[in-house]
């Protein structure tokens, strides 16, 4: 395996990383304009109530999967805190796409992934090891991603640092045409189900309910990841908590969706960090081949 090979294939973990995450932004409300319905006013009304106590739950069980094109589907399972910044341990299998296939060609089509505050760490196979001098971890320090060039990198340091369930029902709050659907059951729970689209092009404080700074950061970061739309549903229990999550939305890479449950709320979760001697830094590995700045 190339230098290069190994570079690209450290890269496109990052990415499934942030993808095994939840929405691209984070927000706070903004005051109720006038002329909306009060029908609108009241999914409003509830969804934010749902955003506060989502984000006070502290930590949750995530199952999750993510198709993105022919790059990659792929699913997660595993446990997330944001009690003190993001902490927790995922399962990540490759199902299908070209990245299932790299690797499958390193031994393994799962991994382990653990976040830690300040960095997440990716298990890869016996594969890879053997050309990273025998070790099986890549560790992504949030701050070297932001070095990445193009603006991606800006992008994934803030995904992979706010991977929260409530961050979909915020990326919700910024549509436009944000509306109750109806009861339904999921998973034999009774829950509220609400939709909304986000259009890039359209994003502007009259349409949202997010503040000018809040929605000037989305507009940049769904640019950033190359996001034209993107249509959101949730599905919110009767103690105001998310239990599901579908997205969809059209990237410069190709068409994304993903679902996600949510259930355990205040469910203990944390990660450990990997041994040092088993571990090579995420930095290292580009710098092998030009190093961060003619990383694309």
């Amino acid at each position: 395996m190339k230098s290069a090979s190994v570079r690209s294939t450290a890269l496109a973990t990052a990415l499934a990383t942030v993808l095994t995450g939840a929405a691209a932004c984070t927000s706070s409300g903004s005051p109720e304009s006038p002329g909306r319905s009060a029908t609108h006013l009241r999914a409003l009304a509830a969804l934010r109530t749902a955003e506060r106590s989502t984000d006070r739950a502290d930590s949750a069980r995530v199952e999750s999967t993510t198709a993105m094109g022919s790059l990659m589907s792929m699913t997660a399972d595993g446990t997330l805190s944001w009690a003190d910044g993001i902490a927790g341990t995922l399962t990540i299998t490759y199902t299908g796409g070209t990245m299932a296939d790299t690797m499958r060609r390193l031994g393994t089509t799962s991994m382990e992934a653990r976040y830690l505050p300040d960095a997440y760490y990716a298990r890869m196979g016996d594969a890879f090891a053997e050309k990273t001098d025998g070790k099986h971890w890549i560790r992504y320090a949030y701050d070297d991603l932001e070095d990445l060039g193009g603006g991606s990198g800006a992008y994934l340091k803030d995904q992979m640092r706010n991977t929260t369930p409530n961050q979909s029902v915020n990326l919700l709050l910024a549509s436009g045409d944000v509306r109750r659907i109806g009861e339904e059951r999921v998973r034999g729970e009774r829950t509220t189900h609400y939709s909304g689209t986000v259009d890039v092009a359209d994003l502007t404080a009259e349409n949202s309910d997010l503040d000018q700074n809040r929605l000037a950061d989305l507009r940049e970061q769904l640019t950033q990841a190359g996001v034209t739309t993107q249509t959101v549903d949730i599905w919110v229990n009767d103690r105001d908590l998310l239990v599901k999550k579908v997205e969809k939305g059209e990237m410069a890479t190709g068409e994304l969706t993903q679902t996600a449950y949510y259930s355990d709320y205040g469910v203990r979760a944390s990660a450990r960090k990997p041994p040092a001697g088993d571990t090579e830094d995420f930095r290292n590995l580009l710098k092998r081949d030009g190093g961060l700045g003619g990383t694309s």
